[in-house]
Parts: C-alpha cells; structure tokens; sequence
C-alpha cells in the first residue's frame, strides 16, 4: 500500500537513527502518521540499540529511506570529556549506519545525515550558501566537518547521501522552551556580544569566542520543524539533489529581531539586552556556551529553492504564533 504526501506517493521502510530527541520524535510520529514503517535505532527506548550490527543490517537492508540524527547535545560545557562525546557520538553512529548500507543487498535509495549550518564561519557581511559560504574554524566547525566526512566517506554507490546543514529549529519543544520562560520573565532582550576574557585552553581547544557583532547584531538562520520534515519529503522525490544542503528559512533574523518576536508574541512589552558578562555567568550556570546565541549564523537555503521547494513557513513572527498558538 502506498502513502502520500504532497512531493508524491512514498512507500516503504524508514530507519531512524537517534530517534529520541526533539527532532527524531517529531519525525518518528509523522512517518507512523502516513502509514509508514519506521525502525528506530537509539541508545535507549528505541527498536534497535547503537552497537546491534546485525540489527542495524537487517533494518537498513530493504529501507527506502535512512535518516541520521544521532549525537550528544551541543548543549553542554565543551570540557574536554564533552568535546570528546560530541565528536564520538556523531562519527560512530554515522559509520554503523554506513557499514550497514555497504554490506546490504538491498541499500537504501537515500541517506540523509544531520549536520550543521554552524560548519560556516562567523558572517555579519554577506549571507552563506552552498555554493559561495565559507566553512569556518573553531570546535563547533570541526565537528560539522567530521560529521559529514564520516557520511561521505565510503563508497555507497546505490545510495545518494544528503548532509543536512540545518540551521535552529523551531517547534514545540527545543530552544523555543527556555526562550519562552525568559521572556515572561522580563529576561527576553537580545544578545550582546562584548568583550571576555579567553584562557589558553580555550584557545588550544577552539573554542574560545571573540566578539563579532556588537548589540544584538548577530545574525539568527532559523528553520520550522515542518519545514525539515517537508524537506525531507521533498529530498525523496527529488533524485537529483545529493551533497550538502542548507535547512534554513528564506528570512533570516539577527538577535533584536528575534528577541523582539518573541517578546511581540507572548505579549511582553520589554526585554532588557542581556550583556556578554551577564551571558557567561549564566552559561556557567546551566552548563551551556554562550557561542550557541553569540555567533553570528546568516544562511540561505540556494539549493532548495533553486530545485522548487517553497517554505511552508518563512516568516519568523507567523511561525513563532503557529507554535505558541
């Protein structure tokens, strides 16, 4: 029996990879929604656990489709045990799911892996696309950049591979929680960056921040959960598209705009800047990195649009109120 959405009819089994966080549930729920088969593989409550070598073959062999989201959080301290995790969990996830592919009989006609609009530098001059951005330096890049090595690596000829560089998704769950109770609690300005002082180890691990855009100025790429989803469905009606591809609105903010948004649609009138120091502490204190609201992400999505799609959701402040609605 065959399922539809509105890129064409889709059938058949989709194999999940890191299908407990926001995103993977989210997906999860929508391909079981269309009457599809959906295997999920995940370090717990999942189908298959990581490390199931013939699990994961069995799963993989015969699927339409194969979708990698697995990887620690970023959201978290980069000591040294966190940066290795990070790194850890994304290349041996994505290469049990390529040694699975390889040995099938049947591979899978598409693989798309997770990666990170975060793989392009700082840009506060000119947005990036796939075709003119250019990748950055730092931790946060290089693990971008090991992501989509370690999907691209072997040789997978029956099987076209797509690197997600996906920009910050919004939906019912993800950043859009804490964003909401700071801004009702009169803590929902902008970001300001500013000076900090960086230590060596933080320079020797990249992932010291140097200020880049003053008062809010940093750019916001964001990106509708529906709209990745939608994405997705369009990758496998569109054979042609393989490579990297930018999951990103048409209609990126920066700081102030976003802030204010959110502010606008929860019916806040005020939000006071929250300076760089003040950032730090905090930071400090719920054991994140201010580098996640303080560099500046400014991308477009030129291969989506060159091919046709169009965003169910381009505008920011629509968005925000479809959400909270």
């Amino acid at each position: 029996m065959q399922h539809s959405n509105e890129f064409g009819e889709r059938t058949g089994r989709v194999v999940i990879g890191g299908a407990g966080g926001f995103m993977g549930g989210y997906f999860v729920d929508r391909y079981r929604s269309q009457g599809r088969e959906v295997v999920t593989i995940g370090r717990s409550g999942a189908d298959l656990r990581w490390g199931d070598t013939a699990g994961i073959a069995a799963a993989v062999d015969g699927a339409e489709f194969v979708l990698g989201l697995a990887g620690k959080s970023v959201n978290c301290r980069y000591s040294e045990a966190n940066r290795a995790e990070i790194f850890r969990s994304r290349t041996d996830t994505t290469g049990q799911l390529s040694a699975a592919i390889e040995s099938a009989e049947r591979p899978p006609a598409l693989w798309v892996n997770s990666s990170t609009a975060t793989i392009y530098r700082h840009a506060v001059d000119r947005p990036m696309t796939e075709s003119s951005g250019e990748i950055g330096a730092g931790f946060s890049v290089e693990v971008a950049k090991v992501w989509e090595q370690a999907l691209f690596r072997d040789d997978l000829p029956k099987t076209r591979r797509v690197a997600l560089r996906t920009a910050i998704v919004l939906g019912d769950g993800g950043v859009l929680g804490p964003l909401r109770t700071l801004a009702k609690l009169g803590l929902g300005g902008a970001q300001y960056d500013g000076k900090w002082p960086v230590s060596r180890a933080r320079v020797a691990a990249g992932t010291a921040h140097y200020p880049g855009a003053l008062k809010g100025t940093q750019r916001f790429s964001w990106v509708h959960i529906e709209d990745v989803a939608r994405v997705l469905d369009f990758l496998e009606a569109h054979p042609e598209l393989s490579g990297a591809i930018n999951v990103s609105s048409p209609n990126p903010s920066d700081s102030n705009g976003f802030m204010g948004d959110v502010r606008r649609v929860l019916g806040v009138p005020f939000g006071p800047p929250m300076p760089r120091w003040m950032l730090e502490l905090g930071a400090i204190g719920i054991r994140t990195e201010t580098e996640l609201v303080l560099k500046s992400r400014w991308v477009l999505p030129e291969r989506l649009e060159q091919a046709g799609f169009e965003f169910a959701h381009p505008e920011l402040e629509a968005t925000l109120r479809s959400i909270w609605s």
